[in-house]
């Protein structure tokens, strides 16, 4: 296991040929918008509802998607329901969008008619600072553009309204390859929880005979499983309930350790080489710091809303420990990532669900009772109305 970060590799081109049928009528459609059926917020307390949002005609650089399926992400209840700051109204959220290319602009040359595609949580970046230019778009310098919520700059301002729609365009360097071999529905949630999860562990650079832990057993915390285990990676879960062992056993970890235990956390010192911690509620870190190896490391994927408890800086001397966090990743590495689902048939464990079950979805979400996530299917979309709303 080296620590440091393997450098992903170029976006791959495919270009699978359009039928003359295709051909016509992207022709015949060039130039024109189109209305899109969304659901979405029209303010902090209303729920998700029936939304109409136009999308731009495709420029030279654009792919527009015909959406099918879209995870539903934890964050999306946070932005919707205002829990993060203000935000801007009508609001359609969704960043784990799967689909189908329609129609692409005059100099796209590497997605056609057709292309299964997907697209996460970045839809635009300065594409010049430093982190740019070496893939971590993530980090842009000037601010990334969000899929959802956020001034597209390049577009006059306008706020970007996400895959909870029937349709979305987006600059073809922020699609990405959806390999056939995958579900596409399952795939979905792979553009936010697959990344983010993917990110640190290829950092670290995890390999065969490496012991991952992973912390918290839910949306981000089922995908480091599979992940980490198709890496050929150790994996043990820690978690607060008993109820999650079977659960942990079934996605393939190999020990689950009740972290309220304390004589089972002390059986695992220095037993483990990089930990995933996927819980966004506060907790105490030091206990797991115990649990590492030398010049092992613990990443924080979970966002806390609250301080957390502090951390003593003695458990990460002694050891060299590094305490670090991640944040999704760049489009070539979430290629990266796509690609290697495919290789090793990692999907999410799902639950497929309609436009009237949103509002009720995001409150189980808050509840913890989804195994391990929500996707929506966008055909039961309500056809869009003559006028936008967004």
């Amino acid at each position: 296991m080296t620590p440091g970060r393997p450098v992903p590799p170029p976006l791959a081109l495919h270009i699978p040929p359009a039928d003359d049928a295709e051909q016509d009528l992207a022709s015949e459609r060039a130039g024109e918008g189109l209305l899109a059926a969304a659901r979405g917020a029209v303010s902090s307390t209303s729920g998700l509802v029936p939304l109409t949002v136009a999308r731009r005609a495709p420029k030279a650089d654009d792919v527009e998607i015909a959406v099918e399926f879209c995870g539903l992400c934890h964050s999306d209840v946070h932005a919707t329901r205002g829990e993060w700051g203000t935000q801007n109204y009508p609001l359609v959220p969704g960043h784990e969008i799967v689909g189908r290319v329609s129609r692409v602009g005059a100099d796209v040359d590497d997605f056609a008619p057709g292309d299964l595609v997907g697209v996460g949580c970045i839809v635009d970046s300065c594409r010049e600072c430093e982190s740019c230019l070496d893939g971590f778009e993530q980090y842009c310098e000037q601010g990334m553009t969000g899929t959802y919520g956020a001034k597209d700059r390049r577009n006059g301002d306008a706020i970007t309204q996400g895959g909870y729609a029937s349709s979305v365009v987006v600059d073809r360097r922020y699609v990405l390859h959806v390999p056939e071999t995958l579900d596409p529905a399952a795939a979905a949630p792979l553009l936010c929880a697959g990344i983010t999860t993917f990110s640190p562990l290829r950092h670290f650079g995890v390999e065969e005979g490496d012991v991952v832990g992973v912390v918290g057993l839910g949306g981000l915390g089922h995908m480091a499983v599979k992940l980490a285990k198709a890496m050929g990676a150790k994996v043990k879960v820690f978690t607060t309930s008993e109820s999650k062992v079977s659960a942990a056993l079934e996605l393939g970890a190999d020990a689950v350790v009740l972290s309220r235990d304390e004589e089972a956390m002390t059986a695992e010192n220095r037993s483990i080489d990089i930990i995933i911690d996927t819980v966004a509620a506060p907790h105490d870190l030091n206990p797991y710091f115990r649990t590492l190896r030398r010049d092992g490391a613990l990443f924080q994927l979970g966002l806390p809303s609250e301080a957390m408890p502090p951390v003593n800086p003695g458990s990460l001397i002694r050891r060299r420990l590094s305490y670090a966090g991640s944040l999704i990743g760049g489009i070539a590495e979430t290629q990266e990532m796509l690609d290697f689902c495919a290789e090793h048939g990692v999907v999410s464990d799902i639950e497929l669900v309609g436009a009237e079950e949103l509002n009720e979805a995001y409150d189980r979400m808050v509840a913890g009772d989804v195994k391990y996530r929500f996707v929506l299917d966008t055909t039961t979309l309500q056809a869009p109305s003559e006028r936008a709303d967004a």
